[in-house]
């Protein structure tokens, strides 16, 4: 980017401002974790640094939203029966299935993934196009998907030993024991995806020790350099642009 140079991540910023030319250097860091590890408490921090933050989540919720093609494909296969009195899916309702029958959860994915991956995409250009040195994209399946890591400069695991994770979503979710184990046990456990993440954030301590942790993690990142845009731009020379974003779109999780 032209006239741009980017800022050290030392005041929690990764943009670019005025001043000398640099390079486009702008790259992924795909964030995961697991079910009540606490990756929103990592995710929080990384915001008050000023980081760029994909929520794949929040794009969920807002891809099944009435009258939007998702919304209408979901009803049409699981029935009105999963619908609030406000017309809205009832997330509950829904998950309890999914947890349930696997075939069903992956109806689920089959439907919302191509629409959560197009919001995905437009909003990683848009942060592009504002100058950021790199994008988290947080992603609760990175590593059960395992298909986007190649587009990731770095992962990173929000992890928590078994135990603290299973009361933590006990006292959560207000569930029993078996009840959160069945949802635990739907999601590759935590051990396995730390072998899987080039970095492991511990979040089994208190907040502090948690924060610390993330702001050595951002330190190195701000000193990263990866040239994501150059892998994108062979890829569009080869395939074509059409052809890139379809890539993209079956490599994503959600």
């Amino acid at each position: 980017m032209p006239g741009l140079v980017v800022r050290a991540g030392r005041r929690g910023r990764g943009r670019a401002e005025a001043g000398t030319t640099t390079p486009s250097t702008m790259f992924l860091v795909g964030l995961s974790g697991g079910i009540a590890s606490g990756k929103s408490t990592v995710v929080a921090v990384l915001r008050e640094l000023g980081c760029a933050v994909i929520d794949a989540d929040v794009i969920a919720r807002e891809v099944v939203q009435p009258r939007l093609k998702a919304y209408q494909q979901i009803v049409r296969c699981f029935g009105t029966g999963i619908l609030l009195e406000s017309g809205e899916i009832n997330r509950e309702a829904l998950g309890n299935i999914i947890f349930s029958h696997p075939e069903k959860r992956q109806l689920l994915n089959a439907i919302t993934h191509p629409e959560i991956q197009k919001e995905m995409l437009k909003q990683v250009l848009k942060y592009f196009v504002l100058g950021y040195r790199y994008v988290i994209l947080d992603i609760p399946l990175l590593f059960e998907t395992n298909r986007l890591t190649k587009f990731m400069k770095h992962t990173v695991l929000v992890y928590c030993d078994p135990q603290t994770q299973l009361s933590r979503l006990m006292k959560r979710n207000g569930l029993c024991q078996a009840e959160a184990e069945a949802r635990i046990a739907s999601q590759l456990p935590l051990d396995e995806k730390r072998k899987l993440a080039s970095h492991v954030i511990d979040n089994s301590g208190d907040r502090e020790s948690t924060r610390r942790q993330v702001l050595r993690l951002h330190a190195r990142l701000e000193d990263s350099l990866d040239f994501l845009w150059a892998r994108l731009a062979v890829g569009a020379a080869v395939a074509g642009l059409g052809g890139l974003v379809y890539l993209l779109l079956q490599h994503f999780l959600s």
